[in-house]
C-alpha cells in the first residue's frame, strides 16, 4: 500500500498527525507507549537471557558478545530471535499495542520479519555507525519499518538511536559496501559527511517508549559511556504486501508470518531500486562484528 492508502484507513492508536510526521521524517518517537505490566514481563525475559548468556564463552547464532565478556561480568551486544528463546517476547509483539501502532504505519495486513535484542553495555557498549536497515534485507517495497522499545529510562549517555530526519527519500540510495567491495554494514565516511548529521535528532525517552523508523532511514547510535546499560528491543514489521528479495539473515522462525489482518495475494513493487547485500544464505553475525570488522570473510561478495 502506498502512503496515501494508508493515511485513508481510519487509525488504530496513532493520530493522524502522527501518522503524517512519519511519513515525512522517517521515524517518531512514542513516549510511554508501553504499560509497566508489558515491562515488567519483558524486563524478566530480558534478565533470563543475561543469565543464559554466561555459559556462552564466545559469539554464537544465539547470543554476539562484546570482547571482554565474561561469566562473572557479561557484556552482551545483541540477542538473535529473542521470540525463539522466550515466549513473552512473541507475545508482546503478537498482542500488545505496540502491534495497532504498526498497522496505523504499514496498513492493515501485517507482517513479521525479525526480532534482536540489542545491548548497549554500561561504561562502553558500542556505537552503531550510521546506516541503513533494508540494504541487510531488501524488499519489493519501502513499508518495512524497525520498532524500538526502551526497557528502561534512556538518555543522552546512554547512547539512544539517532535518525536523520527526511533520510528516507534520498536518492539515490548510498552504498554500504567499501571501496574494495567488501559488505561493512555502514555509510562511507565520505557519504557521511553529506547526510548533514548535525540535523541528527536522538530519540530518548522514558521507560516503556517506542522508537519506529522507516527502513530507508538513515541511523545510528552512539557508545554507552554511563553507568547503566541500555537494552532495546527491536522488531522489524512489514506490510503483507512487501515480499523479501533475499534470504532473511536471522532466518526466524517466524519469518513471514501475518500478526495481524490477511495474507497478500498480489506483490507491491516500488519503482525506486534497492541496494542487495551479500548472499547470507551461508549465515550471519551482526552488524556489530561487522561494522567493528571482526567478520571480514562473510563481509565479502
Amino acid at each position: 500500500m502506498s502512503p496515501e492508502q494508508i493515511l485513508k484507513i481510519p487509525a488504530r492508536v496513532l493520530s493522524q498527525k502522527q501518522r503524517e510526521e512519519y511519513f515525512i521524517n522517517g521515524y517518531i518517537l512514542l513516549e510511554k507507549f508501553i504499560s509497566d505490566d508489558w515491562l515488567v514481563k519483558l524486563r524478566d525475559a530480558t534478565n533470563e537471557l543475561v543469565e543464559q548468556s554466561k555459559k556462552v564463552s564466545k559469539s554464537d547464532t544465539i547470543f554476539d558478545l562484546e570482547p571482554d565478556h565474561t561469566s562473572s561480568e557479561p557484556r552482551l551486544r545483541r540477542v538473535s530471535n529473542p521470540t525463539e528463546h522466550h515466549p513473552v517476547f512473541w507475545e508482546y509483539v503478537s498482542k500488545s499495542p505496540m502491534l495497532d501502532a504498526v498497522a496505523d504505519l504499514v496498513g492493515p495486513d501485517v507482517k513479521f520479519h525479525h526480532s534482536k535484542l540489542n545491548f548497549k553495555w554500561q561504561k562502553g557498549g558500542e556505537e552503531v555507525k550510521w546506516h541503513y536497515d533494508i540494504s541487510f534485507w531488501p524488499h519489493t517495497n519501502y513499508s518495512p519499518l524497525t520498532i524500538g522499545t526502551y526497557l528502561y529510562d534512556c538518555g543522552m549517555d546512554q547512547g539512544p538511536l539517532g535518525v536523520i530526519p527526511k533520510s528516507h527519500l534520498l536518492e539515490p540510495m548510498m552504498s554500504q559496501y567499501d571501496e574494495s567491495g567488501k559488505w561493512v554494514g555502514c555509510l562511507s565516511d565520505e557519504d557521511v559527511k553529506k547526510i548533514h548529521i548535525e540535523k541528527a535528532v536522538y530519540l530518548t525517552g522514558p521507560a516503556g517508549s517506542l522508537t519506529l523508523h522507516n527502513c530507508r532511514t538513515i541511523h545510528g547510535s552512539p557508545a554507552n559511556q554511563s553507568n547503566l546499560g541500555r537494552p532495546l528491543l527491536l522488531y522489524t514489521l512489514t506490510s503483507a504486501d512487501a515480499f523479501p528479495y533475499t534470504v532473511n539473515p536471522l532466518k526466524p522462525k517466524h519469518d513471514q508470518v501475518i500478526l495481524t489482518g490477511k495474507r497478500a495475494q498480489f506483490a507491491h513493487h516500488d519503482p525506486l531500486p534497492c541496494l542487495i547485500p551479500p548472499d547470507w544464505s551461508g549465515g550471519y553475525s551482526s552488524i556489530f562484528s561487522l561494522q567493528q570488522k571482526e567478520d571480514v570473510e562473510k563481509a565479502m561478495m
